[in-house]
């Protein structure tokens, strides 16, 4: 009698612990899907909150998130192949009569790849930021390697 006893409760605290673990599971699935924008529940899913056209946090990523962080990361890593960039071309380059050093995209071309293959990327965003300068809105291999890019700085 004492054996069955013994049984029960141990059965008992066995579908005590499974209910528990399964409300807790529950439980936090109700609080994922709130968060997840995607959700097919509308009474869970969260709402995107947009800051208004004007508003200076407008198209960016909530302070600390994980995407802020990712972005000042690839901010940073572009920052230094552009600068990397310019070395090459100051290296390769020849200065001319106006005190700027020059390359063919050609010969940068051919320098850089074995670094990067982002070559003309890495151009695009120098040229934004005035540090280089050529002409065209794109750089082709093969059309354009006669095409002159100047160090500005």
């Amino acid at each position: 009698m004492e054996e069955d006893k013994g049984q029960s409760a141990k059965a008992a605290s066995a579908v005590g612990d499974l209910r528990r673990s399964w409300q807790t599971w529950a439980e936090d699935h109700v609080e994922y899907q709130r968060k997840n924008p995607f959700s097919s529940d509308e009474r869970l899913a969260a709402r995107p909150v947009h800051s208004p056209h004007g508003d200076p946090s407008y198209g960016r990523p909530p302070e600390g998130s994980k995407t802020e962080q990712r972005g000042r990361d690839a901010h940073s890593h572009v920052g230094r192949e552009v600068e990397e960039l310019c070395g090459i071309i100051r290296s390769t380059g020849e200065k001319g009569e106006d005190g700027h050093v020059s390359v063919t995209f050609r010969q940068l071309f051919e320098t850089y790849v074995t670094i990067s293959n982002k070559v003309v990327g890495i151009l695009l965003r120098a040229r934004k930021h005035g540090l280089v300068h050529f002409e065209g809105e794109m750089l082709w291999q093969g059309k354009d390697d006669d095409v002159i890019i100047t160090l500005l700085e």
